[in-house]
């Protein structure tokens, strides 16, 4: 895996960079995760490029689906024929599985009827040999009760939380049935890969009709963040630059906004645009778009 030395840019520190800072109230919700790294304030700026190619897509790729805020609003609005989410996690995979493929309407009312009180979680979470639903399960419980909504090994869970209503601070059981309900009314316009983003990408190089949004876990520039995030966070960043320099369809790549990531970009002659965001803990961040032509950023 290649790591590069991580040396942070400050904010605002090249011209043309986008100081708005995306209020995600004012993005739909339609991921039933909360995920670490998630990209709802980013959807603005998906809508943009999309609408900015001269042909709509065939087929919209995001081989590092995670919640795929990005993925579901694709295909809720339309913007492409077919979206195609692929995900290695096999926890997050079992919760794509059974939405798309299996029986969201169970895993909506499982979630709906379920008392969630420290002891039933434990229960839940102990269990072991389970289906892929009842994984399923499991997967949107430890979401929503660990801290960040961290899936990976090790992850604590919530004390305080969210006035003080500990565990359940962001238990929304029916807000959650009504997501995956409504993603399940769409399944026909998306397809789950429980698979490697790297060889998706590669096995569709040639494929014109095609766009992708590569969204990797943010390890480029030596961050320590990406190994308590998530479960698969070792990635050969310089791979994927290469594998996106040889991709015949347009794409939007979305990294740290950090000294090495634009070195990569620089040698495979990418533009690169610094947009502002807000953390999960309401701190303004900025982070990097990533392509072959962002003039319609700063349209």
């Amino acid at each position: 895996m290649a790591v590069l030395q991580e040396r942070r840019l400050p904010l605002f520190d090249y011209v043309g960079s986008s100081k708005i800072i995306i209020n995600v109230s004012s993005v739909p919700q339609r991921s039933p995760f909360r995920y670490p790294g998630g990209k709802t304030w980013l959807v603005p700026y998906i809508r943009q490029w999309l609408a900015s190619l001269s042909t709509r897509p065939t087929e919209f790729i995001e081989p590092f689906a995670g919640g795929a805020i990005v993925g579901l609003t694709v295909a809720a609005e339309q913007f492409a024929d077919h979206v195609t989410l692929v995900e290695l996690d096999d926890q997050i995979a079992a919760v794509w599985h059974t939405i798309l493929e299996s029986d969201a309407e169970w895993l909506a009312n499982r979630i709906a009827s379920f008392d969630l009180t420290p002891e039933s979680v434990e229960v839940v979470l102990a269990q072991t040999n389970v289906t892929l639903q009842e994984k399923a399960f499991q997967t949107i419980i430890k979401n929503r009760v660990n801290r960040g909504g961290i899936l990976a090994h090790g992850a604590g869970k919530l004390k305080q939380g969210e006035n003080g209503r500990g565990l359940k601070s962001r238990w929304y059981p029916e807000t959650l049935r009504k997501r995956i309900l409504n993603i399940a009314q769409i399944r026909d316009r998306i397809s789950f890969i429980e698979g490697d983003g790297f060889m998706v990408l590669q096995q569709n190089t040639c494929r014109s009709d095609t766009v992708f949004f590569i969204d990797p876990p943010y390890t480029a520039a030596g961050k320590k963040a990406g190994t308590r995030l998530y479960t698969h966070f070792e990635i050969d960043h310089e791979r994927l630059f290469e594998i996106a320099n040889h991709l015949t369809g347009d794409f939007l790549m979305t990294y740290e906004n950090a000294e090495g990531v634009h070195q990569l970009a620089q040698q495979h002659g990418f533009e690169t645009q610094v947009v502002a965001m807000k953390n999960t803990h309401h701190a303004e961040m900025t982070e990097l778009l990533i392509g072959r032509d962002l003039s319609w950023v700063r349209e």
